[in-house]
């Protein structure tokens, strides 16, 4: 028997229950023979016209499921809830709080200022000894004074010992404090 006789048997007992029920045990899908077909040429690009349909296809379905609620939690996360009213309080508090320490700062440097006077030191570097309160500020501007007295008295005895200084004739004690007065003068101190 040939396979054209097989043919023209099945095609005139096609009607036949058990034909039938012997067609459809042969037609049916395996997985075996879905993965056998895949790794095929012809499987392969099937597969590669249908895969990215079914990725774009769950990627949305995800998103549609997932996405907004992920996005969500970290909005909270970034940005606990707050009412309208809250966030307006904390920016109050935020802005009250960035004045506070604007006038508590301009506080520090006007004690400074005055205090630099009273000692003769000078204002313009005083910006950068102002501490966290008036003590530690205060601290500061005794450690640029003394640093800046152990300075002068540095220079005052150079000068001293070159011989380019000629005191003034009478050598009061007097005199001798005009003279460093003027000598802090000249130094622009």
């Amino acid at each position: 028997m040939e396979l054209k006789d097989v043919k023209a048997f099945l095609e005139t007992n096609k009607d036949n229950e058990e034909v039938k029920n012997y067609l459809s045990e042969l037609s049916k899908v395996t997985s075996e023979g879905v993965e056998n077909y895949i790794l095929t040429e012809e499987g392969k690009k099937w597969l590669g016209r249908h895969q990215d349909s079914f990725f774009t296809k769950g990627l949305e379905t995800w998103k549609k499921n997932n996405l907004k609620k992920i996005v969500d939690e970290e909005i909270k996360k970034r940005n606990p809830d707050e009412t309208e009213e809250q966030k307006k309080i904390r920016e109050l508090e935020e802005r009250l709080n960035q004045k506070e320490a604007a006038e508590k700062r301009q506080i520090l440097l006007n004690k400074s200022l005055q205090i630099a006077s009273e000692k003769k030191l000078p204002a313009e570097i005083l910006d950068y000894f102002l501490g966290e309160d008036e003590e530690s500020t205060m601290k500061n501007i005794e450690k640029l004074e003394t640093v800046l007295n152990k300075q002068i008295e540095t220079a005052v005895n150079e000068r001293l010992k070159n011989g380019d200084y000629t005191p003034p004739a009478g050598g009061s004690d007097n005199n001798k404090d005009k003279d460093i007065e003027s000598f802090k003068s000249a130094l622009g101190l």
